[in-house]
C-alpha cells in the first residue's frame, strides 16, 4: 500500500519548496510532517518523502537516521527526550533519566502506548540542566523527585504538541 500526504501536508511542503533554490532543505520538514501524519517513518513514509521531493531515497533515509527526533519504529503518543550531555550529566541528568525509566517502566530507547523515552545528546538548554524536551516544551532544572508530577501533567495533555515547525 502506498502512502500519501494529506492535502494540508502537501500544501506545507509546496510552500517550503518555494522558499529554497533546491528541495534538499525541505527534507527535515517533510519528515516531520510524515511522522506526524503516519506516527513514525516507515519505509513507505521515507519513500513518499523522497518521491514528493524528487530526491534519492538514500538522502532521505540518511537524514531520518541521523537525527534522533525521527522514529523509524512506532512509538508512544509523546516522546520525552532526556539530555545526558555534559552539563546535564554533571547536574544529575542520569539520575533524572533513571527516575523517568523507573516511573515509566521503560529503558531509554523503549516505548509504550503513551511515551517514548529517548536519551538525547544535547537539547541546547545547558543553563537549565538537567533538562528534557517533549514536543516543543522544554522541561528545565528537573530533579528526580519531580518526574512523577511531570509525567502526570504530560499524561493529562489531550494531544501532544506538534513537533512540526
Amino acid at each position: 500500500m502506498s502512502l500519501e500526504f494529506s492535502a494540508d501536508a502537501k500544501k506545507k511542503i509546496a510552500a517550503a519548496c518555494e522558499r529554497y533554490p533546491s528541495k534538499q532543505p525541505v527534507v527535515m520538514q517533510a519528515l516531520h510532517l510524515a511522522q506526524k501524519e503516519f506516527g513514525h517513518l516507515s519505509d513507505d513514509a521515507l519513500q513518499l518523502v523522497a518521491r514528493t521531493l524528487e530526491l534519492p531515497y538514500a538522502h532521505v533515509y540518511g537524514v531520518a537516521t541521523f537525527y534522533t527526533m525521527y522514529r523509524l519504529e512506532p512509538g508512544g503518543r509523546q516522546t520525552i527526550r532526556m539530555c545526558t550531555n555534559i552539563s546535564c550529566m554533571l547536574r544529575g541528568g542520569y539520575e533524572v533519566l533513571a527516575a523517568f525509566e523507573q516511573r515509566l517502566g521503560l529503558k531509554a530507547g523503549e516505548s509504550n502506548a503513551e511515551f517514548t523515552l529517548v536519551e538525547e545528546e544535547c537539547i541546547a538548554a545547558c543553563a537549565n540542566a538537567p533538562c528534557a524536551v517533549v514536543g516543543t516544551e522544554y522541561l528545565l532544572d528537573i530533579r528526580p523527585d519531580q518526574v512523577g508530577s511531570l509525567i502526570e501533567r504530560l499524561q493529562a495533555r489531550p494531544h501532544p504538541e506538534s513537533e512540526v515547525l
